[in-house]
């Protein structure tokens, strides 16, 4: 695919920065040099022939067809971001500071690495008519008119991609069946207290959902599960989770982890090789905050970590911002508005605060007294109470805490 560029190229003895990736940390880290007044030229690569997008509307208004696209309101021209499109990155060359692509190299004084996440594919399904995934504009364009003709649909995964999806399959009059191998849904997000009451919203929404089920195989037209059970489907969604986009960095001596495949990323999102950043879902990074390393695949982490990028390169503070962000990520599935901050861990104390049988609760997670993450369904004011105490790292009273009644700033002790 032939480049397309915004800009004309800047002049060689111009610093430069070059970003891998046009996804929304790619975009908001060009959007952020400026802002942080970098005045040397900034080079945007994407794979995708389409202009910058956003994700989240994928699997909501352009699957219904309520929307064309969802592309970034940036003026790319105005702002002085050279930006090419279609344009595959291939390699990644350190000593020579040059980012390869298939149609050359192009070289950097710095390079951020911004290349997300690819979806994990059922294997066996690869190249099957009728199996789709749903991470790009593409996707959901090849999805819409399957919602609309109002298909048997058979959902592979019960996570927040599955529910999303289930959610807008069945406000199209589709039959959807989702078929989780865990014992619930959300199993690998949410502990089985928090997550259990989200089966029933399957069940009230029309939803055929299956939980100990493995799949075996899939065919055109078909998926049977390792019990035997044949599913008959039009179509087969398959939202089993994602990876790191990061094999293209094998043998550049950028450090990648040996779990997830994720960049190594320090507390600066500063990379093992000079002079090269990685932000997104694509890249993880140590928190003080919680103890630990976290790769966190979700909206609010893409948005927040490109102005730690952007603060270190154009400022280039003698100490470097540091990135230890509270988690944050929301869904909308079935009626209703998920929301999530902070981190939490399987031996922290967890705490109800309303009935998870109605249409508004929350969950919070305490250590050692002290407020470490929140889940709030229908329930924003403590989303964004909880949000600012856990920053705090505020210590709640756990009597006041459980009262729903209670705002959760008032359970400080």
């Amino acid at each position: 695919m032939s480049e397309q560029s915004t800009s004309s190229q800047a002049p060689d003895r111009t610093p430069r920065v070059v970003i891998v990736g046009a996804g929304i940390a790619g975009v908001q880290t060009a959007v952020a040099l400026r802002e942080q007044g970098w005045r040397g030229a900034i080079i945007l690569l994407g794979d995708e022939p389409h202009r910058p997008y956003d994700r989240p509307p994928l699997s909501k208004a352009v699957l219904l067809g309520k929307a064309e696209g969802s592309a970034f309101d940036v003026d790319f021209d105005g702002l002085g971001i050279d930006l090419h499109l279609g344009r595959r990155v291939t390699a990644l060359r350190p000593e020579a500071h040059v980012v390869e692509t298939a149609e050359g190299p192009v070289p950097y004084d710095y390079a951020v690495l911004a290349t997300g996440a690819d979806p994990i594919v059922l294997p066996g399904s690869e190249g099957l008519p009728g199996v789709h995934l749903l991470r790009t504009l593409d996707d959901a364009e090849r999805l819409r008119p399957v919602l609309a003709a109002q298909r048997k649909i058979v959902v592979v995964g019960a996570g927040w991609i599955g529910a999303e999806f289930a959610t807008a399959a069945r406000e199209s009059g589709c039959a959807v069946t989702v078929v989780e191998a865990a014992a619930r849904p959300l199993a690998g997000a949410l502990p089985v207290e928090a997550a259990a009451p989200m089966a029933d919203w399957y069940t009230e929404a029309g939803v055929d959902l299956r939980t100990g089920a493995s799949v075996a195989s899939v065919a055109p037209g078909a998926v049977t599960l390792v019990d035997g059970t044949t599913l008959s489907a039009d179509a087969v969604v398959v939202g089993i989770g994602a990876r790191p986009a990061t094999g293209w960095l094998v043998g550049s001596g950028v450090a990648l982890s040996l779990q997830d495949g994720s960049v190594l990323a320090d507390e600066h999102l500063c990379t093992s090789v000079p002079d090269v950043y990685a932000v997104g879902d694509c890249a993880s990074f140590p928190s003080t905050r919680y103890g630990r390393r976290l790769l966190i695949h979700h909206w609010d982490n893409a948005l927040q970590g490109p102005r730690t990028v952007a603060e270190n390169i154009a400022r280039e503070p003698a100490e470097g911002v540091v990135y230890d962000p509270v988690p944050y990520f929301w869904s909308e599935q079935f009626g209703r508005f998920v929301q999530y901050a902070g981190h939490h861990a399987g031996a922290d104390e967890l705490i109800w605060r309303g009935d998870p049988a109605g249409a508004a609760w929350s969950v919070i997670w305490l250590r050692e007294g002290r407020l470490v993450a929140l889940l709030a369904v229908g329930r924003p004011r403590d989303l964004a109470q909880g949000r600012k105490l856990i920053e705090r790292g505020a210590t709640l009273d756990r009597g006041r805490a459980a009262d729903a009644s209670v705002p959760l700033k008032s359970a400080v002790s």
